[in-house]
């Protein structure tokens, strides 16, 4: 279960870009766990990154899913932008999310029930697909109103 649930760390001080993909298969989205070492909380995330300086948010997702994942996009589509402030660790974070409604290309993962996440400092983790309803009847998703945006956009 330890290398299930992350513990991530954000800049200090700073606003981070990040580009999310809402990767839906039916009623479930791909998401990972990070658990705040200060409260226990855990909470579901989908696979996102930072946006890189001359890099737009769909490029950004791309990349990160390429590098994360090993997976390509076959199409990306804007569902809007969130603004999340709120403490983690112990600090406060500040994050600006450009949400992305993603389909992978390869329709093979999306029959795979995890999915190994590598990041780019060589940490791994898992992600799962996980009911929507779940984030309804109490599992936090992150960023703050990621739920609102996916239940407005139409079902891919």
């Amino acid at each position: 279960m330890a290398d299930e649930i992350r513990v991530s760390d954000g800049p200090a001080g700073a606003i981070r870009l990040i580009a999310a993909a809402v990767i839906r298969a039916g009623d479930r989205i791909l998401v990972w766990y990070d658990r705040n070492p200060d409260t226990g909380e855990v909470v579901a995330v989908p696979l996102a990154g930072g946006v890189e300086f001359g890099e737009t948010g769909e490029q950004a997702i791309r990349r990160e899913l390429l590098e994360e994942i090993g997976a390509e996009a076959a199409r990306v589509s804007y569902l809007g932008t969130l603004e999340d402030v709120f403490e983690w660790n112990g600090a406060p974070r500040h994050e600006v999310a450009l949400a992305f409604d993603v389909e992978l290309a390869d329709r093979s993962l999306y029959q795979r029930a995890r999915l190994d996440v590598v990041e780019d400092d060589g940490a791994s983790y898992i992600a799962e697909w996980r009911p929507l309803a779940d984030f309804r009847d109490g599992m936090r998703l992150v960023p703050t109103g990621l739920l609102d945006l996916v239940d407005r956009a139409p079902s891919s």
